[in-house]
């Protein structure tokens, strides 16, 4: 259904606690339904390194999202490349907390909401995010078809990443959601 619409990548979320998450299983038969040239992105949050490889064994995924406190040593083992998450705590240097992942492929700057790794709803100060990055910047944390044309517009990210901006419940898209939000984020371009 997102690839219908026009995604350039999807997410697989590996991680139990999340309303979203899939298994191994569940997403190798995703993969394998997908069109080409749909990018898979598996996502973790302080994984043990032999999940990761065990999903990478059983998953052709194409890149890593880490979305966790994973140190950059941590990320770069799995010969992958891969993007790190920054939740927008107060205080949070961005420009300084990107250089510390110099082999990151790209930066997802999120949400900060306490005790929660992500996929809250809520939006950031798209102010904090830096013009001049040293990485690729891919916008998350509370958008929606009705602001993602907005947020690209002011903040020219690389990507955009969304999920409950596009659900019905937590864990289940609405087709009509996510069409109005590539929509809305490829017209913000």
């Amino acid at each position: 259904m997102a690839a219908a619409a026009g995604a350039d990548a999807i997410g697989l979320v590996f991680y139990p606690s999340s309303p979203r998450g899939i298994s191994i299983d569940q997403a190798r038969k995703i993969v394998y339904a997908l069109p080409p040239f749909i990018t898979t992105v598996g996502l973790f949050v302080e994984p043990e390194a032999a999940f990761v490889r065990q999903v990478l064994q059983a998953v052709p995924v194409a890149c890593l999202q880490f979305h966790g406190d994973e140190s950059p040593e941590f990320c770069r083992q799995f010969d992958r490349p891969y993007i790190k998450a920054l939740r927008m705590y107060p205080g949070l240097v961005v420009g300084e907390r990107i250089l510390a992942y110099p082999e990151a492929a790209a930066i997802l700057l999120d949400t900060y909401v306490a005790g929660v790794a992500g996929g809250t709803g809520a939006r950031f100060d798209w102010q904090r995010v830096p013009r001049d990055a040293a990485k690729p910047i891919i916008l998350a944390g509370g958008l929606t078809p009705a602001n993602v044309g907005e947020a690209v517009a002011q903040v020219r990210p690389y990507a955009v990443d969304v999920s409950g901006g596009v659900e019905v419940s937590k864990g289940i898209k609405d087709p009509i959601r996510v069409k109005a939000f590539i929509e809305g984020a490829k017209g913000g371009i």
